[in-house]
């Protein structure tokens, strides 16, 4: 995922490294969003998770923190970077589309989808995918719009493409993003860290 920074050149959605930042804002956001983000994760333990477009793997260093022994399933778009990163975490990813999930209907108690859906093509078709795996819970976060890229304009970033972060295809404000969880699930909670949306829901 990304975020507005004092990083300049963010060719795509999963290799800036804002987690290592030094710039106070940024530091701020992040610990921002990743307090939403823990906030939003449902109280039991989980059987079972899947996290789509696991990037890096921060979001799931934190998971794991809060739940050291449930089995973690993790998938991302084909990045020997990427993997490199999971081998040095001890996650064990494998490489998959989001719209063709290579897991069996009712899998996983809790999938994540954060700052994935931007990026995806057919968000419905993945939407869709995630609600045939998922038998619980399910928490997604993408940037909220407009205010992401008034934010990435205001810090003079991506001026010729008003302000959109290169990968982005998809944008919502967040009673959009909402409104489209809500097309498959049970919306529970709604939080709105800057400049994001963190949506928690459960399967109906």
């Amino acid at each position: 995922m990304t975020a507005p920074s004092d990083v300049t050149d963010v060719p795509t959605g999963n290799t800036f490294d804002k987690y290592g930042s030094s710039n106070p804002l940024v530091r701020r956001m992040m610990a921002g969003f990743f307090g939403a983000l823990e906030a939003s994760l449902p109280n039991e333990r989980p059987g079972h998770v899947l996290e789509v477009g696991v990037g890096e793997g921060e979001v799931f260093d934190r998971v794991r923190a809060r739940w050291p022994d449930v089995p973690y399933a993790a998938i991302d778009l084909p990045d020997p970077e990427l993997a490199a990163d999971w081998r040095r975490r001890g996650l064990a990813g494998m490489f998959a589309d989001i719209g063709r999930l290579p897991f069996p209907d009712d899998t996983f108690d809790l999938v994540l989808a954060i700052e994935v859906l931007e990026h995806v093509p057919d968000p419905e078709a993945a939407i869709a995918e995630m609600a045939r795996v998922a038998r619980r819970h399910l928490v997604l976060s993408v940037p909220r719009e407009p205010i992401w890229r008034v934010a990435n304009l205001a810090r003079g970033k991506y001026v010729k493409a008003l302000g959109n972060t290169p990968g982005h295809i998809n944008h919502w404000s967040s009673a959009a993003f909402g409104g489209l969880v809500a097309s498959r699930f049970t919306v529970a909670d709604v939080r709105r860290p800057f400049p994001w949306t963190v949506v928690s829901a459960r399967t109906r």
